[in-house]
């Protein structure tokens, strides 16, 4: 049977030890979290993932969910208990404003206990994740009778939230949406169409769901530049707030899918379904991105969370498997063989593991503590500044640590040899599990595209050009350090590999954009290695520097973190010169072959 831990530790040294979260004391909803709050709230969160919603995550995915005949949708025994008890401690609402029920925390602590509670039960754990991102964008887009209408019972989590965009015809090109909204006398729409992999889109845990449905209003451009956002309620909703008849919206069919099981991705039929404009008449993509940003953030952290419950599982089993003599001698001579721990091979696998979670979770929350400032500071130049990162570091956080989520699955399967193929062991699920967050929310390809196409030159490259200096300027003030010289040398050596990349895609890609599109993928992956290095070297220097002035209580956990740090510099970043001389071989051999060929 799996383990589960929730990291803890780790995510407090990151909070306050690398990002010095108390720095922001200033910005709403900071002033009090210090390093007291942060250990109470993490400390619960823990106890809520592990003995709560841990539970019921094998179980849930055995039994999977059920559609009725009337098209109701029970989820597996337990999951609205757990459910119901994370919603009762405050959890959904944690980072939401207080005007609507919420308890106003900064975004980057509910990053952090969110990456436990996914790891605990990933498919549970999406029911709260897309409501979330629904409010999300009813916050930045809705009308303040919008808001007072829906916001409190979905923070509270009465009312659940979906996102609706995907047709069988259409995934990522959106203009070619079909679903249609017509006029009525009233101000409403009547919604027609049919959408498919809605997730959590039917289910018997709220009161409501709120569905947020992308549809095109009769007359308006075709493309993208004529679609809409539109908010349809399960049941209708009274200016009161209260519950009234069922709307013309139903759950065709649940899909039948290689993991998360546990939720319920649905096909959803709406029926002339009485739906609300929600911003502006063929604005709907620029509403719909609010959502959808907040869930590609979401989607890295489930790759992160994943990645963290397969190590932990690879790792016990590991230290209590034994097979064959460690090549170096026996180290277990009172037993017939030695753990397996002790082969090379299998410490290849646990630390590139460890090593990827760590410096993930750091970049993660780095990541989260930006859009805390995009939103929240009153420094208009720091407010752009990070919000120039968040849009930045979005895809990569996405793509990198959800490729690396499965991957790191699928690794920590094979240390479980031909256990980690049976059932009751549980790493198949996590390998199931972690498949789908490599696809949706823009599969990883399109990511990669939007980092090269997109974000690269917006602005003039103001994006990249920051923290390019960031991390050059943080090299160079560390040089003369020399305990620090092997991190901040291999930084240096995977920062100019993609300074390099850089530049070819700007002297290469203009005339021909097939070389942007075949170095994309690796240029993703290239700029990840180097902002999980950065985090790496971050947290090395905070380890050294502690350890040095010899009056640590954590001194073996800071020991383990640098050893850890050594093995990403050694083994991990000399990986961008590979994608670096990938990239720079450009698109000819990639789109020669004719298609018929194929």
């Amino acid at each position: 049977m799996p383990v589960f831990k929730a990291p803890v530790q780790d995510t407090l040294f990151v909070l306050n030890d690398v990002l010095g979260i108390e720095r922001y004391a200033n910005m709403p909803g900071f002033a009090d979290v210090g390093p007291d709050l942060l250990e109470a709230i993490t400390g619960e969160a823990a106890k809520v993932a592990e003995e709560v919603m841990f539970p019921v995550n094998l179980s849930g995915d055995q039994e999977g969910c059920v559609r009725s005949d009337d098209a109701s949708v029970k989820v597996p025994k337990g999951f609205k208990e757990a459910f119901d008890q994370y919603c009762q401690g405050g959890w959904l609402g944690l980072s939401m404003p207080e005007e609507f029920g919420g308890q106003g925390l900064p975004y980057v602590l509910h990053s952090a206990v969110s990456e436990y509670l996914i790891s605990a039960n990933l498919a549970l754990m999406m029911y709260p994740g897309l409501t979330q991102g629904a409010i999300a964008a009813i916050l930045v887009h809705g009308s303040d009778e919008q808001k007072q209408k829906y916001l409190p019972n979905m923070v509270e989590g009465v009312w659940t939230g979906t996102m609706n965009l995907t047709e069988p015809h259409c995934g990522t090109d959106l203009g070619l949406l079909r679903t249609k909204a017509v006029p009525q006398a009233d101000g409403s729409y009547k919604i027609s169409g049919q959408k498919i992999f809605i997730s959590a889109g039917e289910h018997d845990m709220s009161d409501n769901i709120i569905h947020l449905v992308l549809a095109r209003i009769e007359g308006a451009p075709e493309g993208t530049k004529g679609i809409s956002l539109f908010i349809v309620p399960k049941f209708m909703v009274g200016d009161d707030g209260s519950v009234g008849s069922r709307n013309t919206v139903t759950c065709g069919a649940i899909e039948h899918k290689m993991g998360i099981h546990g939720n319920a991705t649905c096909v959803m039929n709406y029926d002339e379904a009485t739906g609300y404009l929600i911003g502006a008449e063929n604005k709907g993509l620029a509403a719909m991105f609010v959502m959808m940003n907040e869930a590609r953030l979401g989607v890295g952290l489930q790759g992160l969370s994943i990645g963290e419950i397969a190590y932990q599982n690879a790792a016990q089993y590991a230290r209590e498997r034994i097979q064959g003599r460690s090549l170096s001698g026996p180290k277990a001579p009172n037993l017939k063989a030695d753990p397996i721990i002790v082969h090379p091979d299998v410490r290849r696998a646990l630390m590139t593991m460890r090593a990827f979670n760590e410096g993930g979770r750091a970049f993660a929350l780095w990541t989260a503590l930006q859009s805390d400032i995009a939103h929240r500071s009153d420094d208009a130049k720091a407010r752009e500044t990070a919000s120039d990162l968040l849009g930045l570091m979005t895809p990569i956080l996405k793509g990198v640590m959800t490729d690396k989520g499965f991957d790191h699955a699928v690794m920590a399967q094979q240390v479980y040899g031909g256990h980690g193929y049976i059932e009751e062991w549980g790493m198949s699920q996590y390998v199931r599990d972690a498949r789908i967050a490599m696809i949706y929310e823009g599969a990883n390809g399109i990511q990669a595209l939007d980092l090269v196409g997109r974000k690269l030159g917006l602005n003039g490259g103001r994006a990249v050009m920051a923290l390019f200096n960031e991390i050059g300027a943080f090299c160079e003030e560390n040089r003369s350090n020399e305990a620090l010289s092997g991190f901040t040398k291999a930084l240096k050596k995977g920062l100019n590999d993609l300074q390099a990349s850089t530049m070819w895609f700007m002297q290469n890609a203009m005339a021909k954009p097939d070389n942007a599109g075949a170095g994309s993928y690796d240029y993703m992956h290239l700029f990840g290695i180097v902002v999980i290095g950065y985090m790496w070297a971050k947290m090395a220097k905070v380890a050294q520097d502690e350890l040095a002035a010899g009056n640590s209580s954590r001194e073996d956990y800071l020991k383990n973190k640098l050893i850890t740090a050594r093995f990403y510099m050694d083994k991990v970043m000399p990986e961008t010169t590979l994608r670096k001389t990938r990239i720079e071989t450009g698109a000819d051999t990639m789109m020669e072959l004719a298609a018929e060929a194929f």
